[in-house]
């Protein structure tokens, strides 16, 4: 009935506050009430304000794109990519992954098929990992090899037969999706891409605000994939997960505009997020210990340097262990900031400490350092030739003319290291930064948390992190957090944190109590911690989230922040502030339904901003 009424609202263009119910009956994860969500945003933006923002995804119906590309923030004129992408994508390397992401969807139906029939999670281990490096490949700014999107398309088609095999072995049947676990792929993958397109799906489906649903739940799932892959890279596999991502592809590839099972679907990417997120967060302390708050050197140490970006800690670990003794320092970059949180990865005395910013800022950043750098996983842009040939990529990154590590095999990365010059002295004073505020350390400072609240040394909790980008209006970011008040405190994460951590004003400071007033929980990988600690303070003053004086103002640009967004959202979460923009698929009657529910509202002027968050909207 709840997902009846909600679909039925998005029809007729307005929503009932029916979401929230919807979301709780969905998942069993901690229930946060959403009563009295405020809907003084939706009425006091004008019409003309409202699409600005909120409808820059209508019926596309020219057909004649190159290519046709809105999954990350920074889509040309927030409306689409079409001849070529803002992060240097191809429209070639574009098609080829529009037509990986139907191969994905085609070999899920046959892996629903399979568990259906008795496979067990051994028989589908091979599968289940190739399904999440090759959504993974697709995210913003992973792979631009047109060559290496095709063969991930190989290998899948590969994996469809032999589920079609495993099906027929175990008397399955056949998926009910005919059209969808049948496809056949031409030589010209190009031309199928085209045939398999946004424009193209839109007009098969027939109804805007349904595919603008299919797109937020594809979006999502590709970002849920992502955390996934993290997952697997560091041993962990759960079948439940697996299943789930299977059966949600597989809705995905139907193009029925069935807006009931639809928005069903988008929530679920939600809930499922938050399992891998969970399972995310326990591999990482099983692997390498639990985070602790940890001093990080920010400057330059004398000697040789090999530079590590991305977000995977297991391929930093071989590294660590394949320059031990070498002579050759190591320093992390954007996401892998973290890493030396972990006692398993901070035991290594070469791991010397953090050069540079976040992703957007590569091409000086890694042109500046005196020795290769390794790009494990996003983000990455088209190179300069200056760095070219001391860059590596790893696992799904790729991009033509750059060296691809396989095995996680670092000895020519380590005879580069040796031939550059290295650092030539060590930077005094140094400079440090606190890592670490993972949920476990967080979590036992509620007391004083709550105590400094209510003795006024603490006036209001501010989230402000997520994923950065480029533009100039990214800058709200920081002048949001350097304008909040001396006694509040600011929980970062991502890396749009490198816009709080390397503030003057906000370096070192501290709250009244001696707490510290930013608090940096970790990679987007690890957004679990935050969600923990809301949930443990709400449990812990006996209230809802939405009733924390707590503000969150999130910087989203790919999919896994649009995957930690439906987390949210289908955990109930009110009043976040997202921006620079929204998502430009998002059309109009979705994008009212969030606002109505869940206050969802775009940033605006940080000061206006500000004082909103200060009284509680």
């Amino acid at each position: 009935m709840l997902l009846r009424q909600a679909a039925s609202a998005l029809l007729r263009g307005r929503s009932p506050m029916v979401l929230r119910s919807l979301s709780a009956a969905r998942v069993n994860l901690p229930a946060i009430s959403t009563a009295g969500t405020s809907t003084a945003f939706a009425a006091n933006v004008s019409t003309t304000t409202r699409l600005r923002f909120f409808s820059t995804a209508p019926e596309v119906e020219d057909p004649k794109y190159a290519m046709f590309c809105r999954q990350c923030e920074q889509t040309n004129e927030h409306f689409a990519c079409t001849t070529l992408g803002v992060c240097g994508k191809t429209p070639e390397t574009a098609a080829v992954q529009d037509a990986l992401i139907q191969v994905i969807k085609s070999v899920s139906s046959w892996c629903v098929a399979a568990r259906a029939a008795g496979a067990t999670a051994e028989e589908l281990y091979a599968v289940n990992n190739w399904t999440l490096s090759a959504a993974f490949s697709t995210l913003t700014n992973v792979n631009f090899s047109e060559d290496r999107i095709v063969e991930y398309i190989q290998q899948g088609m590969d994996f469809k037969t032999k589920m079609e095999s495993l099906v027929s072995t175990k008397g399955g049947a056949t998926p009910t999706d005919a059209a969808l676990a049948s496809i056949e792929l031409p030589e010209d993958l190009e031309a199928y891409g085209h045939s398999v397109s946004v424009p193209a799906r839109q007009a098969m489906m027939g109804n805007g605000a349904a595919f603008s649903l299919n797109e937020v739940g594809t979006y999502g799932l590709k970002g849920a994939c992502a955390y996934a892959a993290h997952c697997s890279q560091l041993g962990s596999m759960d079948e439940g997960i697996m299943a789930s991502i299977h059966e949600i592809w597989t809705k995905l590839g139907s193009n029925d505009g069935d807006m009931e099972g639809l928005l069903a679907n988008a929530l679920r990417v939600g809930a499922v997020n938050a399992e891998v997120l969970a399972l995310l967060d326990q591999s990482h302390a099983d692997n390498f210990g639990a985070p602790v708050p940890t001093p990080v050197t920010m400057t330059a140490v004398e000697g040789k340097a090999i530079l590590v970006s991305g977000h995977d800690m297991a391929d930093l670990h071989a590294l660590l262990e394949q320059t031990e003794g070498t002579g050759i320092n190591v320093y992390t970059h954007g996401e892998m900031l973290p890493a030396h949180s972990y006692p398993g990865l901070r035991k290594f005395d070469h791991l010397a400490g953090n050069f540079g910013t976040a992703w957007q800022n590569q091409k000086i950043e890694f042109a500046s350092f005196p020795g290769p750098t390794v790009v494990t996983t996003n983000c990455i842009l088209e190179p300069r030739r200056i760095y070219k040939k001391r860059l590596f990529t790893m696992n799904e990154v790729g991009v033509d003319g750059v060296a691809h590590i396989e095995n996680r095999d670092f000895s020519e990365v380590i005879e580069v290291a040796k031939k550059e010059k290295g650092f030539p002295r060590t930077i005094e004073p140094a400079r440090y930064h606190t890592v670490g505020f993972n949920h476990r350390t967080v979590v036992p400072m509620a007391g004083a948390i709550i105590d400094a609240a209510k003795s006024g040394a603490l006036s209001r909790i501010f989230l402000i992190g997520g994923c950065d980008g480029s533009q100039w209006d990214r800058n709200y970011f920081t002048d949001l957090a350097e304008q909040t008040p001396d006694d509040s405190l600011i929980l970062t994460l991502g890396c749009a944190k490198n816009r709080l951590i390397h503030s003057e004003k906000l370096h070192d400071a501290k709250l009244s109590n001696g707490l510290p007033r930013v608090l940096d929980m970790g990679q987007c990988n690890d957004s679990y911690s935050a969600v923990v600690v809301a949930l443990e303070l709400a449990k812990a003053l006996d209230c809802t989230v939405n009733d924390l004086p707590l503000s969150m103002a999130i910087s989203h640009l790919e999919q896994k922040a649009a995957a930690v967004l439906l987390t949210l959202l289908n955990l109930g979460v009110q009043n976040i502030r997202l921006g620079p923009s929204l998502p430009a698929y998002i059309d109009e009657n979705v994008m009212q339904v969030l606002v109505d529910n869940y206050n969802i509202m775009p940033t605006g002027d940080p000061t206006e901003d500000l004082a909103a968050m200060m009284e509680g909207r």
